[in-house]
């Protein structure tokens, strides 16, 4: 079997295995692929995902502050806005220069351009959270930057991981609305990635059912903004829990959830 097929059936994560002139070509490809696709204008930018932040991530950290937080991938920083309070620094690692900004809410942050390699130039042991979401699927050497994310994270630190489980249709082609190089991630492999790092899996919920932005569509265009499209979603997304499967081959495997949130910790 072909290596794109193997990929396409969801036993091999596409990208995982190359190298570095093949990580250099897709770095440069995706590194201001998120910014152009929707944060490049300041004024018309806005997070969308904060409901299911709070819902199926953040209300399952400790009570408690966080000294040092990476966002990976952040962009604006957007995303710690529910706990900003409990947070005394940040540091965002991102591949656009679109984004930087001196403070988030008050706090000061540091940002940090991204390799192509995925190396992390980062203390080991340094953050005490690390949210990571919607990220991983834009790169290729997922486990090497999972390896890299763990060894940043304090012990009985922290985690959130939220990434697309599914194809996104067959890459090798243009799609409308996506960047050039993003993919899914095999949950079966993302879990195995994660556990072969050793950090514990305290949440898994699947999440993003395709219906949910059209239920909602006449109301609002952030349905995951909304409180109310969240557990519905996770309703559907537990409901049709028995279809996740990666590339669709028929209209009804569409109807699956597409993303998966794992609450994670590295063991003490």
């Amino acid at each position: 079997m072909r290596r794109i097929d193997i990929c396409l059936s969801g036993d091999a994560i596409y990208g995982d295995d190359f190298g570095s002139d093949d990580i250099n070509a897709w770095f440069l490809d995706e590194a201001e692929g998120y910014a152009g696709l929707c944060a490049r204008n300041g004024d018309s930018y806005s997070y969308s995902y904060h409901a299911l932040n709070r819902r199926l991530g953040f209300r399952h950290l400790p009570n408690c502050r966080f000294s040092n937080v990476l966002g990976f991938g952040s962009a604006c920083g957007d995303e710690l806005l529910p706990i900003i309070e409990r947070v005394d620094q940040v540091t965002i690692v991102d591949a656009s220069d679109a984004f930087v900004r001196q403070e988030l809410h008050g706090k000061p942050v540091r940002y940090i351009k991204a390799k192509a390699s995925g190396d992390l130039p980062l203390s080991t042991e340094a953050f005490d959270l690390i949210t990571c979401l919607g990220v991983l699927h834009h790169i290729p050497n997922v486990s090497h930057v999972i390896r890299e994310l763990t060894r940043v994270l304090t012990p009985g630190g922290h985690m959130l991981l939220r990434e697309p489980i599914v194809s996104m249709g067959d890459w090798r082609r243009p799609r409308q609305g996506l960047t050039r190089r993003e993919r899914g991630i095999p949950l079966r492999l993302l879990l195995d990635t994660v556990i072969e790092n050793d950090l514990e899996v305290l949440t898994s919920n699947l999440c993003a059912f395709p219906i949910t932005p059209r239920i909602f569509r006449g109301w609002r265009t952030d349905a995951y903004n909304s409180t109310a499209a969240v557990t519905i979603d996770g309703l559907l997304s537990r409901l049709f829990a028995w279809n996740v499967n990666y590339h669709p081959t028929h209209p009804i495997q569409r109807l699956r959830p597409t993303s998966v949130y794992l609450v994670l910790r590295k063991p003490r």
